[in-house]
């Protein structure tokens, strides 16, 4: 090889490197900037992570234990004499009501937002028996120590199955109800195979940012994350990363089997308090989807037919489909959201 062949071949090698240096460059530049992970591992109690709001604690004595209940409780500048109690789902905490809050404010409601025991900043027993009507239970002892008679009830997925069982038991309480995208709308143990709470926390402890990050993306957000997102991964994630995970996993194990051993679907044509749905017509969330056929899995979580179907079961209810929107309207379009809500609780 004579000598500019050689040093025609190096160049051409250094202007190859080059461009390969150069795409990666501009592949960097196109990744998605939720791709960088901004998690940090949280303790069990969510120490350091700041909540919209001042939160407070109420002590329970209950199943023979101390806990704490985390909550906020807010005032409004102009007083319309109205409460309104926001009840959270479970892949989340009080927090994530946020703007919700913010606009009752405004308009005048005072606000109650509790963390319910075994999520968010509340206790996180190691022995716990979880049901409906213990949460309701608390709840209605933290709206006393309020001196809260008369309230307004919105829950959102496991939260409203929370509401429901609320207002059933304490139906002088619930001056409306209002239930977003709430789950239990169907029985899902007649159709998913019975999983042991040992089974449902093995399979907890498998959790992780990507896992999290990647349900919530195609179940929440129809794979187009935003970066106002990450805050509700950021939560869920960060505990996956602490070493209180392994009781924060038996936590969610336990609330796993309370959801589908305790339906709250064959109760609801006893609500006969003014009730409002509020359901996003994409969402399709179900519980146990993993477990079962293609067939199977097709009939579950079909909000467009539950939300008309519970409609039909509730006597004095109200329908407002959010069509193009999954499970969290409030997050994922709050404008459609929050306008039927004003308008239901003003009547």
């Amino acid at each position: 090889m004579n000598i500019d062949a050689a040093f025609n071949n190096q160049l051409n090698r250094r202007h190859n490197h080059f461009l390969l240096i150069a795409s990666l460059a501009v592949l960097f530049l196109f990744i998605p900037k939720f791709s960088q992970s901004k998690v940090k591992a949280m303790d069990a109690d969510l120490n350091g992570l700041e909540y919209p709001f001042p939160v407070k604690f109420i002590r329970l004595d209950i199943q023979q234990h101390h806990y704490r209940m985390a909550f906020m409780d807010m005032m409004p500048a102009q007083p319309n004499g109205k409460a309104v109690l926001l009840l959270h789902g479970k892949n989340f905490s009080a927090a994530y009501w946020k703007q919700t809050a913010e606009a009752l404010l405004k308009n005048g409601y005072r606000v109650v937002m509790p963390d319910q025991i075994g999520f968010g900043k509340s206790s996180k027993p190691q022995w716990f028996q979880y049901s409906f009507q213990q949460l309701a239970t608390n709840t209605k002892n933290l709206l006393d120590s309020l001196g809260i008679k008369k309230i307004a009830v919105l829950g959102h997925s496991m939260g409203g199955m929370v509401a429901v069982r609320f207002t059933l038991m304490f139906p002088g309480v619930v001056t409306k109800l209002v239930l977003e995208n709430p789950i239990g709308l169907e029985d899902y143990k007649t159709k998913i195979p019975y999983q042991t709470v040992d089974e449902l926390y093995r399979k907890e402890l498998k959790q992780n940012e990507a896992s999290i990050k990647q349900y919530q993306l195609t179940s929440y957000y129809d794979n187009k994350w935003k970066p106002e997102y990450d805050q509700w991964l950021n939560l869920t994630a960060g505990w996956t990363q602490s070493k209180d995970y392994p009781l924060i996993a038996w936590n969610n194990a336990l609330t796993t089997d309370m959801i589908i051993t305790q339906p709250v679907f064959y109760e609801l044509s006893d609500i006969k308090t003014s009730t409002l749905l509020i359901i996003g017509q994409r969402d399709r969330t179900a519980l146990g989807k993993d477990l079962v056929t293609k067939e199977v899995k097709e009939t579950m979580g079909n909000y467009p037919e539950l939300g008309k179907q519970t409609k039909a079961k509730i006597t004095n209810s109200q329908l407002v489909e959010i069509d193009g929107i999954g499970h969290l309207p409030h997050i994922e379009s709050f404008d459609l959201f929050i306008k039927p809500l004003f308008a239901f609780l003003k009547e």
